[in-house]
């Protein structure tokens, strides 16, 4: 699996290694946490090791004839060491001591990681939503919003699981495994090596199901992101759904969908299970061998009764993280894909790039310029075509044209929402990708056929162009947009929630809520993209009365199919199949300049 390929999924596929080192520059910010959470762990080590002593001091000294340890004859009192009852006793409260200071170095460690993780993990997600919103809009038409969701939501977790548990437990279990094996080699280093020799059957079952458990948890993955745009559509379009009476059709998709991703989940477990039961068999033969020569060496004279129980229990610990990683074979996977998953998408290039030497912008005049611009979707079939226009500020384009005509995509080269494919854009003699592209969309306020609110109050849903605005301004726009009155009639008056999209308000209302959002931002370029299509009549003369103050003195675009709407406007233009075939004046006022319109 190299750096850089992608699958048939569409994902980029990453060598452990690269996502090793990825994984190591994400967690370079909590280093410090990660060090301190690290020696938190690394106690368990000495901890663990002490666990065994008491029952061997018990067997072979209590119960037994042998003398204390070298280390432990150090530190116990004489008077202890030659009661056997003290000594029992001494035995039994070092037992407790151990056990306390294990389960205060478990809780410290949970507190740690836990804190860590979540911090950790808000970062990632911020990053996503933060690039997310970056990407072009081809990169969101193709993956779909459920897909993204998924990543912030479940993908992100696996970074956090990965830096906090994962790589925590591989290195503690490692200092684990080397202190152990050196003890047990000091005691008889045949059985370490005996132990020692299920390695490579070990590593032989790893190799062959990790790129199985990989695969199938890619797999998994892509379904049930999947299955999730089914909810987010199907309850997203609640209305259509029941004024067609679909709602089994859309169980029913449902049911599919999520049925696909349930059997691959469970083939997952069972490759999972697979793993698990391999290791768990291959271990449990290790032991079995411990157990055998160190009996024999027992019966040999070579250890002690104690020596073997010392060993035994290390063997339990020793093999403990190579069991546990053979159970959570499907967990590590899972959360490895995520991780992948995270990176991919981060990985992912904006279509519409900044330039390294892109110039501010604060104010632009509003004169548009397009020369020979072409554009496509998807590479094949064109979307607009040669086109030639010259929009001097200040003036107002009436845009129709048939459906797929290419108004609309005219209008998004303008934001940068895409690139053009061949020629380019000018707004006051520069090219469009020469601007900062935050910059470049101030210049713009913009007022779409279906006026999208958010869930909130409409206080802020106006002043959403202008975060800092004040009370007065926000109500400045309002009467500009003929809203005012509307909204001091509600009980809440501003403070009115409009629900998920907008949907207590009426289209009319929607409307004129985002024509006080574009008053508000107070741009010079407006872009009305069939404003008042779905209003009635008498909204549309309010609606309309409002624009024509809005585009006073601003270099508007509007498109509409309603050739009455565009009476107001300085020059109509007529696209078909993407080509600019007629430009002509209508009705321009003195004070206005001439649009120059190129073949």
């Amino acid at each position: 699996m190299s750096e850089g390929r992608v699958d048939r999924y569409g994902e980029r596929r990453y060598s452990d290694l690269t996502l090793l080192r990825r994984l190591l520059r994400e967690i370079r910010p909590f280093r410090l946490q990660l060090v301190g959470l690290f020696l938190l762990s690394l106690l368990s080590t000495p901890l663990t090791l002490l666990i065994p002593i008491p029952l061997a001091v018990t067997v072979d000294t209590v119960l037994g004839s042998d003398r204390l340890p070298a280390f432990l004859g150090a530190l116990t009192p004489a008077a202890i060491e030659r009661s056997d009852t003290a000594l029992l006793m001494a035995a039994a409260a070092m037992f407790v001591l151990i056990a306390l200071l294990t389960q205060l170095q478990s809780m410290a460690t949970l507190v740690l990681q836990a804190s860590t993780g979540e911090r950790m993990m808000l970062d990632v997600r911020s990053r996503l939503f933060r690039h997310l919103q970056r990407l072009s809009l081809a990169y969101h038409d193709t993956r779909g919003t459920s897909d993204s969701t998924y990543r912030i939501q479940y993908d992100a977790t696996g970074i956090q699981w990965m830096a906090t548990d994962t790589v925590t437990s591989f290195v503690t279990s490692a200092f684990t495994l080397i202190a152990m094996l050196y003890v047990t080699a000091r005691i008889d280093w045949t059985l370490a090596l005996v132990a020692l020799a299920v390695a490579p059957p070990l590593l032989v079952i790893s190799l062959i199901y990790r790129r199985r458990l990989r695969f199938q948890q890619v797999r998994v993955k892509h379904l049930e992101s999947g299955a999730m745009s089914v909810v987010q559509e199907a309850l997203g379009a609640t209305r259509v759904v029941r004024a067609f009476g679909a709602e089994e059709h859309e169980a029913s998709r449902f049911d599919s969908r999520f049925r696909a991703s349930m059997w691959a989940r469970i083939k997952y477990i069972v490759q999972s299970s697979q793993w698990a039961l391999l290791v768990g068999l291959t271990t449990a033969v290790g032991t079995a061998a411990v157990l055998f020569v160190g009996a024999r060496h027992v019966q040999s004279g070579l250890i002690s009764v104690g020596d073997l129980v010392i060993v035994m229990s290390y063997m339990a610990q020793l093999y403990s993280p190579v069991e546990t990683l053979g159970k959570k074979a499907g967990e590590f996977q899972e959360h490895l894909t995520g991780a992948e998953r995270v990176f991919s998408l981060l990985d992912q290039e904006p279509d519409v790039s900044e330039s390294p030497r892109a110039r501010p912008l604060r104010r632009a005049l509003g004169d548009v310029r397009f020369e020979h611009v072409s554009f496509s979707y998807d590479g094949d079939r064109a979307a607009l075509r040669d086109l030639s226009l010259h929009v001097r500020a200040g003036t107002s384009v009436g845009i129709a044209g048939a459906t797929g005509a290419g108004k609309t995509t005219l209008v998004n080269l303008l934001n940068r929402f895409y690139d053009p494919t061949e020629g380019r854009i000018l707004l006051d003699g520069v090219d469009l990708r020469d601007y900062r592209v935050a910059d470049l969309r101030a210049q713009f306020a913009i007022l779409l056929q279906e006026p999208l609110l958010f869930s909130t109050s409409i206080l802020e849903n106006i002043a959403y162009a202008k975060q800092n605005a004040r009370l007065k301004e926000i109500m400045e726009a309002a009467r500009a947009a003929n809203v005012h009155n509307f909204i001091a009639g509600l009980p809440d008056g501003y403070d009115t929630e409009v629900g998920e999209r907008g949907v207590r308000l009426s289209g009319g209302e929607r409307q004129r809520i985002s024509l006080a959002r574009a008053f508000l931002k107070d741009a010079p370029i407006l872009i009305l993209d069939e404003p008042t299509s779905s209003v009635d009549l008498a909204t549309e003369a309010t609606i309309m009365e409002a624009m024509s103050r809005l585009m006073k003195g601003r270099t508007t675009f509007m498109i509409a199919h309603r050739l009455g709407t565009l009476r107001g406007c300085d020059v109509h233009v007529q696209l078909r199949d993407g080509r600019l075939m007629e430009t002509r004046r209508a009705g321009i006022a003195a004070s206005r300049q001439p649009v120059t319109a190129e073949a």
